[in-house]
């Protein structure tokens, strides 16, 4: 049984599409998200990663799909009547109120009762680590304090789903790091849903429970952090998360499982399923997983020559030449070996290498094109 049939759906975006004039943003979208989890729309500007969650947020309407919350149809609903809240990279708060009167607002525009106001303010805000800020204004407060703010003030009505449009993008380095942990510590303590929208992929693998990569306004893959990482599906998720080396070719010869692949600058032979001879196909290997010998690895004829060695703090990586131009990384943590210089066979342990069908989105594009002219 699928471990997902078990959970409750929170939101259900089926069949969205977002075009502006001849501008198709979100094509096709189909995305579950569960209860209590945290899950991160991940891509570079203009992926439609913004647009998804100003979409369920109600500041966007789709051009064609269903949003649904909790089987609720939303479309029709302005953005104060659905049961979602907003937090924004710009914080919005209201600099001529006290951040007791910040995190109230909600609450008052609903007309709760005084004491009970105070007692909800007081509480969020040591949930937030601001316990005895509620006299300042935002000006006597600093980036990630304000963040802090906006969060108490999202979090209090008790939405059923917290969106945060890049929050942390205005915050150094080492704060943002901190706030990430933070946010993650939150989310997990109230179990409320989280739709995070972030370009930062280590962002994204440090908080998130699922990753949904988002490139051109298709939807690429979901999944874990570690499925991601690990398994991408296309050639675009294998090159966004992380460092990946990308070999392009065809399979030259198959028997079962067992493939031999031949690119430009050689040959190797890999296993893997869905492949018939003669289909184009990428694979990729992590920097972390690509060994190297002095002398030919059977199965392997790739070969290059040491260039240069980065040093990157607790990583080296080195930087290996093919024949074809194309520079291959090599990574280790530091006081692990490396080759240093000359010539040196390149392999990789069964398992290591994952396939990938070259099919992509230029094509799809293509298509679409032809069809709209």
């Amino acid at each position: 049984m699928n471990v997902e049939e078990d959970k409750k759906v929170i939101v259900e975006i089926k069949g969205v599409n977002k075009i502006y004039g001849s501008n198709h943003v979100v094509k096709d979208l189909d995305l579950t998200v569960y209860e209590g989890e945290f899950l991160t729309l991940l891509g570079s500007s203009g992926c439609g990663k913004t647009t998804t969650l100003r979409m369920v947020a109600g500041f966007e309407e789709p051009s064609s799909g269903i949003i649904r919350v909790e089987g609720e149809d939303i479309q029709n609903k302005e953005p104060f009547e659905r049961d979602v809240n907003t937090v924004f990279q710009s914080y919005a708060l209201f600099p001529h109120m006290t951040i007791y009167d910040n995190v109230a607002y909600g609450l008052k525009m609903k007309k709760v009762k005084k004491a009970k106001i105070k007692e909800k303010v007081m509480n969020m805000l040591e949930l937030v680590q601001l316990g005895g800020f509620e006299r300042r204004y935002p000006s006597q407060l600093s980036g990630g304090q304000k963040q802090r703010v906006a969060i108490a003030r999202a979090l209090i009505n008790q939405p059923k789903v917290l969106l945060l449009d890049e929050p942390l993008g205005a915050l150094d380095l080492k704060l943002r790091k901190q706030m990430q942990l933070e946010l993650k510590r939150l989310q997990r303590k109230l179990n409320i849903t989280f739709i995070y929208v972030t370009h930062d992929q280590e962002e994204a693998l440090t908080m998130s429970d699922r990753i949904c990569i988002m490139n051109e306004g298709v939807l690429q893959q979901v999944g874990t952090p570690v499925d991601i990482y690990e398994s991408p599906q296309t050639k675009f998720v294998a090159t966004f998360i992380g460092e990946t080396n990308l070999f392009e070719g065809s399979v030259l010869e198959k028997q079962g499982d067992k493939m031999r692949i031949v690119v430009e600058p050689g040959d190797f032979k890999v296993r893997g399923g869905g492949f018939n001879h003669g289909d184009m196909v990428a694979v990729s290997v992590r920097p972390e997983r690509m060994l190297y010998s002095e002398s030919p690895v059977e199965g392997f004829g790739l070969m290059g020559i040491v260039k240069e060695q980065v040093y990157v703090g607790s990583v080296l990586k080195t930087i290996v030449v093919l024949s074809n131009g194309n520079e291959i990384k090599i990574e280790r943590l530091a006081g692990q070996e490396l080759p240093t210089g000359g010539q040196v066979y390149l392999y990789w342990n069964d398992g290591d290498a994952k396939l990938i069908h070259t099919f992509d989105n230029v094509f799809a594009q293509a298509v679409e094109n032809i069809v709209m002219k």
